[in-house]
């Protein structure tokens, strides 16, 4: 059994001069020794705020290296990265962040008015990212830029490193502790189902308040050594061209995204890429065939959920077979079809599904109602 790592795993997964972070609006690209280095400082001045193990950071930034950068950095630290969505109302952060309860709310310098209001009744301190033609991120708080460096207690894998939400679709969303071996778990069982290494180049599309984002497109590409490329908005002819430009292999969205890119694409001649992958819903039997003509590469349909720290499953790559509707095999995750006593049923019977595996969550955060219901015996409902 492979002993638990810490997240920061990610950063030592390939050699220091290989590029790991591509960032291609700012023509940027940091190498794994480079984002290593910016990662630690950062991680000191989060602990010149005061910031320790345990503590909560909550992020509402877009896409783009610092968000990569800044939860690195709050995860080096043993505490807990809480990204949000940064197009939230006002009422929404308001929520979001009374919940959380975390000691910090990071922002893009100067924007964000609506986290703003929101902080400011909630008497939390705010500190604001700035970077400057691809220089390393500042933190200001106050109008004050935020000592770089110094020392700090590193995290470590039993830690809490991502808080994220569920949807709330059905009821008041639930807090989802991932913790760093969680995500380490996930990220190397797709390092290993897709066949990932330091030749593969991710594209970001999703956004990194997702646990697809974070968890697929970025801790896995990562873990195999690979590039990601982190575009700071996801513009679909840009999409074509940079796909080609910087060697992209492989990039993850969802169906929605999936249909954007497809329906403004354009010719791929010289394209390395070598499969595309759909998660976070369901992928139609007729968009699966529309992009595996468009793309010219195999469509990889996978299952997960935040519980899960991602995926649970995911069809083969060739020569294994692909299924249209279908979620595949397991991957990260031992999944069984249960009746109501709990007990294995024959293959091919209805029943519920209930999954294990070391990516899952140690359980919802203060709310033992909803842990009772979705949790048993190791396995999640």
């Amino acid at each position: 059994m492979t002993a638990p790592e810490p997240l920061s795993a990610v950063l030592a997964a390939s050699e220091a001069r290989r590029p790991a972070l591509i960032c291609p609006d700012d023509g940027l690209t940091l190498a794994y020794g480079e984002l290593a280095e910016r990662v630690d400082i950062l991680a000191g001045s989060l602990a010149a705020l005061g910031l320790g193990r345990g503590d909560r950071v909550a992020l509402a930034l877009p896409n783009g290296p610092e968000i990569v950068e800044l939860i690195l950095a709050v995860t080096a630290l043993g505490a807990a990265a809480a990204p949000l969505n940064p197009a939230y109302t006002a009422d929404e952060h308001r929520f979001y962040l009374a919940d959380l309860a975390p000691r910090l709310l990071l922002l893009p310098a100067g924007d964000l008015e609506a986290a703003r209001a929101a902080a400011a009744g909630a008497s939390l301190e705010v500190a604001e990212v700035a970077r400057g033609d691809g220089g390393p991120v500042e933190l200001l708080s106050a109008g004050r830029t935020v000592p770089t460096g110094g020392d700090y207690v590193h995290g470590g894998p039993d830690d809490v490193a991502i808080l994220l939400h569920t949807s709330g679709t059905t009821s008041r969303p639930k807090q989802v502790p991932l913790l760093q071996r969680n995500l380490v778990a996930s990220a190397r069982s797709m390092t290993r189902h897709y066949g990932l290494s330091p030749e593969d180049v991710s594209y970001v599309a999703m956004p990194l308040f997702h646990v697809h984002g974070l968890v697929a497109s970025t801790f896995a590409a990562l873990l195999a050594g690979g590039s990601i490329v982190v575009p700071r908005r996801l513009a679909p002819r840009r999409f074509w061209e940079h796909v080609v430009e910087l060697g992209v292999t492989w990039v993850s969205a969802g169906p929605t995204l999936h249909h954007m890119l497809l329906e403004r694409a354009e010719r791929l001649g010289g394209s390395r890429l070598r499969f595309t992958r759909s998660c976070s819903s369901a992928l139609s039997p007729e968009l699966m065939a529309c992009a595996e003509e468009t793309y010219g590469v195999p469509m990889i349909e996978a299952y997960g959920m935040t519980e899960a720290s991602h995926e649970m499953a995911a069809n083969p790559l060739p020569p294994g077979e692909r299924r249209p509707g279908s979620v595949g095999i397991p991957t990260g995750a031992s999944i069984r079809v249960v009746d109501a006593g709990w007990a294995d049923l024959p293959e091919g019977s209805p029943g519920e599904v209930v999954v294990s595996g070391p990516g899952l969550t140690p359980g919802y955060l203060a709310n033992p109602e909803a842990n009772a219901a979705s949790f048993r015996d190791g396995w999640f409902r």
